[in-house]
């Protein structure tokens, strides 16, 4: 809970657009990610500073002889600190959670298009032979 300023800092450079997010509220959510079974927030530090961040979710299965699957969400890196492989150290650390919990694959889903977000990605292991669909709530 003692991150939650920094990771909400850090968060900034991710959805620039989205609202700032009440505090009180940011308290409830953390409180809930960090005792939902097999989600965790993974993070690259500099000091008490997030530099680096993925959310890690691990799911449980009944295909794949009951081995759970992953999704990685929320990869972000600020901006002074890009280009230095902490995005990637926090996703090898996320994969190596997943591996640990027997989990068969790790998905991610990304709305870029930019060909370095892509490739960047690739070299992480990704590969992108998958169509991935989602909808939206729709506007109240």
């Amino acid at each position: 809970m003692a991150d939650l300023p920094t990771l909400l800092a850090l968060y900034r450079h991710l959805n620039t657009e989205d609202p700032v997010l009440d505090l009180q509220l940011a308290q409830s959510r953390l409180a809930e990610i960090l005792t939902h079974p097999g989600m965790t927030i993974l993070a690259a530090f500099d000091g008490d500073k997030a530099a680096s961040s993925v959310t890690l979710v691990v799911i449980p299965n009944l295909t794949r002889g009951g081995a759970p699957y992953a999704l990685i969400e929320n990869v972000v890196t600020h901006a002074d600190y890009r280009q230095r492989g902490l995005a990637g150290a926090v996703i090898h650390a996320a994969f190596a959670t997943a591996w640990e919990k027997n989990c068969y694959k790790v998905m991610l889903l990304t709305g870029s298009k930019n060909p370095a977000t892509l490739r960047f990605y690739a070299n992480c292991g990704f590969k992108q032979d998958k169509t991935g669909f989602h909808i939206r709530r729709p506007a109240r």
